[in-house]
């Protein structure tokens, strides 16, 4: 029922899914990840890419905004559930708000059609290149735990705790947050996190480090208008940290 491919490989770079109604694109996208040493999955509505997805457990998920059925937002939402895979959303629609929706649910990054397999590509990896833990980092010390009042950040063991209480984030916003937290007081632009998290090859609106910052601040019950844990820099972007009289003055 779900065309797999890639078996041949040795040394197989990861798994993917694929999730695209159009086949002829889905089988494009699948190539261009096959030939680069991925095992691939292609799943072309919303319910087979969740059954597909249990299955498989891939590494990274390239799924349609415009699912028919079971649309992609909620793909991504019940991904969620059991899936810490890095996801790409595809979408065709030029309005801010869909990609925003798709991206408050979870997923990673974005890409519009049409769009250059390339591209895609080096989305992927770039995403697939992020450290895991302190082991980019030289010498085999391992980072202590990261204090912030009640939130306790592990960057070793990628935990984040509020009030002894697991956070569930994903990946990505764990990322976010473990770049503002090697910093702390150190007030971010978004290219300079979009280079942290991202990587500096990455190209497209820097407002999708609005989005994580956002997704972040609701799982932490961080108030923007009197935030605990990461402020707003006016003209600037993001830190985190405590603040003073004259920077809270700043907060957004």
């Amino acid at each position: 029922m779900v065309p797999m491919a890639g078996a041949e490989f040795t040394g197989v770079v990861g798994r993917a899914l694929v999730v695209e109604d159009e086949r002829p694109l889905a089988a494009l996208v699948a190539s261009y990840l096959e030939r680069d040493g991925f095992e691939v999955a292609q799943a072309y509505d919303g319910a087979a890419a969740i059954e597909v997805a249990r299955s498989l457990d891939p590494d990274v998920v390239v799924l349609d905004l415009g699912l028919p059925g079971v649309d992609g937002v909620e793909v991504c939402r019940r991904l969620r559930t059991f899936s810490d895979c890095y996801i790409v959303m595809l979408t065709a629609r030029t309005d801010e708000i869909d990609r925003l929706i798709g991206l408050s649910v979870g997923a990673d990054d974005y890409v519009s059609k049409p769009f250059s397999p390339r591209e895609l590509l080096a989305r992927v990896h770039a995403m697939l290149r992020r450290p895991r833990a302190s082991g980019t980092r030289p010498g085999p010390v391992e980072e202590p735990v990261r204090a912030f009042g009640p939130l306790r950040i592990d960057p070793a063991g990628r935990e984040a705790f509020l009030g002894g209480v697991l956070v569930a984030l994903t990946r990505t916003e764990f990322d976010v947050l473990e770049a503002l937290s090697a910093r702390p007081r150190f007030a971010f632009s978004r290219r300079q996190l979009i280079e942290a998290v991202w990587g500096a090859s990455w190209v497209g609106d820097e407002h999708l480090v609005d989005v994580h910052v956002g997704h972040l601040r609701r799982k932490l019950g961080d108030d923007p208008g009197a935030p605990r844990f990461i402020r707003t820099v006016r003209g600037v972007g993001y830190r985190m940290g405590p603040g003073t009289d004259k920077s809270a003055a700043g907060d957004a």
